[in-house]
């Protein structure tokens, strides 16, 4: 099976960074074009916001940040087409419904755990809601 466009979500975690290389892999052997995702959970920023008015600030030069080195990454390993999207909202609704719609996505790949530890108690992981929510193929992938 080939892919079209292959969307890959990154949060800074070991497990992203793997999920990512992964992701530049598929996209360069099926020619695809690779989104890369960065969402901020704003239901938890605003109440961190409310004790440090720079917090939202330093999230999104941090999500800019990686998103741009992660770019960086594919393009230097042979992907041709490269595109960045930053969120704001719950990720995994987010990712699956509006970034894969949005850009059409056929494969999304994700880190089997990310940073965000709150979600995860309270509600499970992301991947594991965008496994239940997308309407595309979906890899997990764990670190060894």
């Amino acid at each position: 099976m080939s892919y079209n466009t292959i969307l890959v979500a990154v949060d800074g975690s070991n497990e992203a960074k793997r999920a990512l290389h992964r992701a530049i892999d598929l996209a360069k052997n099926d020619e695809a074009k690779l989104v890369i995702s960065y969402v901020i959970d704003n239901r938890t920023t605003g109440t961190l916001e409310y004790y440090d008015r720079t917090f939202t600030e330093r999230t999104e030069a941090h999500g800019k940040a990686l998103l741009d080195e992660s770019q960086t990454l594919a393009l230097e390993a042979g992907v041709k087409e490269v595109v960045t999207d930053l969120g704001y909202g719950s990720p995994r609704a987010k990712i699956p419904k509006e970034i894969a719609e949005k850009h059409s996505v056929d494969l999304i790949v994700a880190g089997a755990t990310g940073l965000n530890t709150v979600e995860r108690f309270l509600m499970g992981s992301v991947s594991e809601g965008i496994v239940r929510r997308a309407k595309c193929d979906v890899i997990i992938v764990r670190n060894e």
